[in-house]
């Protein structure tokens, strides 16, 4: 059984707690940090973060030499909310020492690998306010005389089950970011595994004859590209249920969906006209591909044609209707759906690219969850601000980022409003400060 938890040895009520760091409670911090550089003393808004990682890290296991961001580099953590912070990716450039050469490059899209490198230069600039390998477990109201005001949080430290620390908050901020998913079925272990683990799993595969992949999006197809180009000797199956892999859509108009003020319609929208919207431009975001991987992969296919040699398959129109891991190889069984054929496939790993799902920011909320108010459907409500609507009962400050497609769009989870989403979540706490000051509280022992 736990200890109890510990108190906070400072005796501290902050006015924010931000629950995960990654890139959008890093825009936060970010944004807190230009609002008290010119906001009077009594006005300054004092923040700590906690993030479950060891230390900062963004899809790490997907940096793969040669993949590209897929939004342009003008969406980083600031500049579509100040474009003269000094933690834009153009000054980041410049302190690196590359600004003329990323000129040269004539792009808007950098490498995955330069833009995590970006966002690890801005989060070491805060590394006063993060406590890494930090993972909260609970959240619970102070109880007062009235409406609870400030709540408590509760962290386990260092992965230990025993060090359990209190923090105090009069808001707080969770961005948990997104899960892998993984079908019920798929046997996960050393054989089999999904595709955010590829550069961490691809050195332990020695001589590798046969790879699967499972997928149609830009992971899959990410992954069968580098599979293939890594391991010469190997063949590489992509199994999908479509004919082909499906082109993202970024053209100009379609990219609209993306623009700040499409939350606002979207936000204010009749719930069928948010379904329809969801639907209309799915492709620019889910199970899509960029054009030229499709046409590099497609490319490599039809050479095999031509030379003889194929490695790269490609099964259609189908689904693993079975799988069974071993120690030393994992056996498939691929349907092909109109005909219900099926071929056996024996391979040394399989590799599952099926997306990410939002975690579900009420999991870590503990009993302050009863007091935050639903939709019909039962997710959260959450108002224009991120900030979701609670009872009476609850007058504290509780925001989300990610977890908002429902109520703000499919740019949620995305960075293409980040900047502009954590600007308005500092203007919210700022009017809410203003409007109903919070009296100093003191940590109970």
């Amino acid at each position: 059984m736990p200890l109890p938890p510990t108190c906070d040895s400072a005796d501290h009520v902050h006015d924010v707690v931000g629950i995960g760091f990654g890139p959008s409670n890093l825009a936060l911090a970010i944004a807190l940090r230009e609002h008290n550089a010119t906001a009077a003393e009594g006005d300054r808004i004092e923040a700590v973060f906690f993030e479950r990682q060891p230390a900062f890290g963004w899809h790490r296991g997907m940096l793969i030499d040669g993949a590209t961001m897929q939004v342009s580099f003008l969406k980083d953590l600031v500049t579509m909310r100040n474009p003269t912070s000094e933690f834009s990716f153009l000054n980041y450039l410049r302190e690196r020492g590359r600004l003329a050469d990323f000129i040269n490059h004539k792009t808007l899209f950098p490498s995955r690998a330069e833009f995590h490198d970006y966002l690890e230069w801005a989060a070491g600039h805060f590394d006063g306010q993060v406590e890494y390998g930090a993972e909260v477990v609970t959240v619970r109201p102070v109880p007062e005389q009235g409406p609870a005001t400030a709540l408590d949080v509760v962290v386990r430290r260092g992965g230990s089950a025993d060090e359990l620390v209190t923090h105090r908050t009069r808001n707080l901020v969770i961005a948990i970011g997104l899960e892998p998913v993984l079908p019920p079925e798929a046997p996960a272990g050393e054989r089999v595994w999904h595709s955010h683990e590829l550069l961490h799993r691809t050195p332990a595969l020695h001589d590798p004859k046969r790879l699967l992949v499972v997928g149609a999006g830009q992971s899959a197809a990410e992954v069968t590209e580098y599979l293939h180009r890594t391991f010469p000797a190997a063949e590489i199956c992509a199994v999908f249920a479509r004919y082909g892999y499906t082109p993202a859509d970024d053209s100009s108009f379609a990219n609209r969906i993306f623009d700040p003020e499409a939350v606002d319609h979207f936000y204010a929208a009749p719930e069928d006209v948010k379904r329809m919207l969801l639907d209309y431009h799915h492709s620019t975001n889910y199970s899509a591909v960029d054009m030229d991987l499709i046409d590099e992969l497609y490319r490599r296919l039809y050479q095999e044609k031509v030379t003889g040699r194929r490695r790269l398959r490609l099964f259609n129109v189908s689904r693993i209707a079975d799988v069974e891991a071993t120690g030393s190889a994992v056996r498939a069984c691929v349907e092909f759906l109109p005909t219900g054929e099926r071929t056996e496939l024996e391979a040394d790993a399989l590799i599952y690219a099926t997306g990410y799902r939002v975690g579900d920011p009420s999991a870590l909320l503990g009993e302050v969850g009863e007091h935050c108010l639903r939709r019909p459907d039962g997710t959260l409500r959450v108002e224009r601000d991120y900030r979701i609507a609670t009872t009476d009962a609850l007058r504290c400050g509780i925001y989300v980022q990610g977890a908002t497609e429902h109520t703000h769009g499919i740019a949620s989870t995305l960075l293409s409003v980040t900047a502009i989403r954590v600007g308005e979540i500092v203007q919210s706490l700022t009017a809410a400060r203003s409007a109903a000051p919070n009296p100093p509280y003191a940590l109970s022992r």
